[in-house]
């Protein structure tokens, strides 16, 4: 009988060990984390190669991953937030976290945010913003935008013709410029962790 395929649990590992040292492991590494001999390492290696997960570095001396690296599997059923519901549970298509979130690479940066100003449009503290910069905004956009020479996130707002920067939580106030509103950027995504 043969040995079944155990490639995606070895590739789980390899990628448990890229998240917390942020390198593909030698060979002899992976032969020592994952119980093989260190022909069967590069073996392994070899297949994952050809199935598109990690590459060669350009001097031929190591192993860098490549987008298929960091696919996560998305179920194929949406969970409702509201009443229970039946959903399959399996995994559908592979899902990019960079590629839903990431639009124009060149053009966004990541912004840790701080404070709670915005906590009842559901942006909290220590939430990762995605923000696109160049993009037009308009009102009702969350923008973080330079006041008195001052980065605040903010939802754009117009009030008797002049913008605005309308906090979502009322201890704050609103925030009407004196001089000139520069726009750093728009809000086109949000990640956020539960536990540590």
């Amino acid at each position: 009988m043969p040995t079944p395929n155990r490639d995606h649990e070895h590739l789980a590992r390899l990628q448990d060990y890229y998240a917390e040292n942020r390198r593909i492991p030698t060979q002899q590494r992976i032969a020592d984390l994952i119980g093989f001999s260190k022909a069967a390492a590069r073996k392994l290696l070899d297949r994952l190669e050809i199935e598109g997960f990690i590459e060669r570095t350009p001097d031929g001396d190591g192993w860098i991953p490549s987008k298929r690296f960091f696919e996560r599997a998305i179920a194929s059923d949406a969970v409702r937030a509201g009443a229970p519901d039946v959903i399959q549970g399996d995994a559908g298509e592979p899902f990019l976290v960079d590629q839903y979130l990431i639009r124009d690479p060149s053009r966004t940066v990541m912004v840790p945010i701080k404070g709670e100003s915005m906590i009842d449009a559901g942006i909290h503290d220590g939430d990762v913003a995605v923000i696109e910069r160049g993009r037009p905004a308009a009102k009702g956009d969350f923008v973080i935008a330079i006041v008195d020479n001052a980065f605040t996130l903010k939802e754009l707002d117009i009030e008797r013709g002049q913008f605005i920067l309308k906090p979502h939580n009322p201890a704050y106030p609103v925030i009407r410029p004196k001089g000139k509103l520069e726009i750093f950027g728009v809000l086109v995504g949000l990640a956020r962790r539960y536990s540590h």
